[in-house]
């Protein structure tokens, strides 16, 4: 009774606080510019500008004329680009629900099976908030990490003996090709429970198949920005191209699903991540049902993510090294202080590796997988640093760029591992000034697989060989560009000499 007395005075009382906070945010909006950028032609905005290029660096450029918050018109569609660690704190922490959206791009949409996996799934999907959680408990836990070490050990041991035998004969190791192998194997034996690289006709379908995976993710499809301009897609083999590759994909992902169903199988003594991820689907205690498209997608994420940034991040660590003699000879000095005699250090070994750990960060600042984070979208209107964001804003974070801001890093350019040794700056997406792995709701979860691999092929290339330049090299012919697309490759292959230690 008291409450029905009081309720009008209450109204009266809040719903002009109400009306005047609607007010002055719609007057915040208003008055608030749209951020700045550079001109562009009628209908085509600034795409003109982004063909054939390295997408991170022409967007560096323009962040150096336009400041660190800047807008470029993509055909219909406006895009924010944001350059500094101040501004992606914002974007990814104190507005990550707001810029949670992912941006619907025909090529990455149709391979992910309409996003039902993590990566380009919608952040508002009842779909996308169970996957991620199944990855992050079930799949890339680590507990689960742990359980495949003896598949890592056995197969870094196998790279190992490879490189001995080019050593023996006084070869050239090409390290792009040999760390791109082993990253696809290890995928494949954790997530597949098998290995293709044995397999002759298998081997090389699969690999032209991930070829092309990787290079569709990251093509430019004109209907995304244009969308009554498709026909050029089509004109240009896209569409075609997109089209089978989906289909050669998907009857690879369902043969691989169909042996995991054979009630004849021989079961290994651990589960990989297809065992788990049809154990879930059966699981009829989830609030969703899983479907066979969920269990493609995320496949289709653990291998375009799991093979590409691993050993991209690998071959930029020896580079690095290869460039900087100093660093090299105290990465090893510690690692062999630790490893004695033994011929091969374990992961339980490699947690005692300070110096390595911050020579991989390091690589991981200069060297991004992924030097724009993948693109988010804004799911509704909100103000960043005194500026109007659109809803529906596609969102580049640069993490190139705020990895070299001089406001964050002393000699930004500088390859300096020792910057990490008494700083709690780290990787997981707390620290904005080194974000290689994103922050937020969006933060990939396969860090904890990511980091654990790194860390052992590393440590053990550098164990097990002395690394030295081919013959007539100097460090200054090793170059630093880099291949288009969303990880960032070397372009040119890195080929190095090895030499046994004798003294293991």
């Amino acid at each position: 009774m008291l409450f029905t007395m009081l309720l009008p005075l209450f109204l009266c009382l809040i719903l002009p606080v109400l009306f005047l906070f609607f007010i002055h945010n719609l007057r915040t909006f208003k008055n608030s510019p749209s951020p700045p950028g550079p001109k562009g032609l009628p209908i085509i905005g600034n795409l003109h500008q982004l063909d054939n290029s390295i997408l991170y660096l022409l967007l560096w450029k323009l962040s150096k004329k336009y400041g660190p918050i800047f807008s470029v018109q993509l055909g219909l569609r406006q895009a924010i680009v944001i350059s500094s660690s101040k501004l992606a704190k914002e974007v990814l922490k104190n507005h990550d629900l707001e810029f949670s959206g992912r941006p619907k791009l025909h090529g990455q949409q149709k391979l992910s099976y309409n996003g039902s996996e993590i990566a380009f799934a919608s952040s508002h999907s009842e779909h996308w908030k169970l996957i991620r959680k199944i990855c992050v408990v079930h799949i890339f836990s680590s507990n689960r990490v742990s359980t495949f070490s003896y598949i890592r050990k056995f197969e870094v041991k196998q790279m190992i003996k490879n490189i001995s035998g080019h050593a023996s004969s006084s070869g050239v190791t090409n390290l792009s090709e040999l760390l791109i192998s082993l990253s696809r194997t290890l995928v494949c034996r954790i997530a597949f429970g098998r290995r293709y690289e044995d397999e002759g006709s298998e081997k090389s379908r699969f690999h032209e198949l991930l070829n092309e995976l990787q290079a569709l993710m990251g093509t430019f499809f004109i209907s995304d920005y244009i969308p009554l301009m498709g026909w050029v897609d089509k004109l240009r083999g896209l569409n075609a191209r997109l089209e089978q590759n989906f289909k050669e994909l998907d009857r690879f992902y369902q043969d691989v699903i169909d042996e995991h169903m054979d009630p004849n199988r021989e079961y290994a003594d651990e589960k990989d991540m297809v065992d788990v991820l049809l154990h879930l689907k059966n699981d009829r205690s989830l609030p969703i049902d899983i479907t066979f498209d969920h269990t493609k997608g995320v496949l289709m994420n653990i291998l375009a993510a799991g093979t590409d940034t691993t050993a991209a991040t690998s071959v930029w660590f020896m580079t690095a090294l290869v460039k900087n003699p100093r660093i090299m000879k105290k990465v090893q000095e510690e690692i062999r202080n630790l490893g004695g005699k033994k011929d091969f250090l374990d992961e339980d070994d490699i947690q005692k590796l300070s110096y390595l750990k911050a020579t991989i960060k390091e690589t991981l600042r200069l060297h991004p997988p992924s030097p724009l984070l993948l693109p988010r979208e804004s799911n509704e209107e909100c103000i960043i640093n005194g500026y109007r964001i659109p809803a529906k804003a596609i969102v580049f974070v640069n993490a190139w760029v705020i990895h070299r801001d001089p406001e964050a890093w002393k000699n930004p350019e500088e390859f300096c591992p020792e910057r990490f040794l008494d700083s709690a700056i780290d990787f997981h997406g707390q620290d904005f000034e080194l974000i290689p792995f994103g922050s937020g709701r969006r933060i990939c979860p396969g860090i904890p697989m990511a980091v654990v691999t790194l860390e052992l092929v590393l440590a053990n290339l550098l164990h097990s060989f002395d690394w030295e330049l081919p013959r007539g090299m100097v460090k200054e012919d090793i170059d630093l560009e880099v291949l288009p697309g969303i990880t960032q490759h070397k372009k040119n292959h890195l080929c190095l000499c090895a030499k046994t230690r004798s003294n293991i």
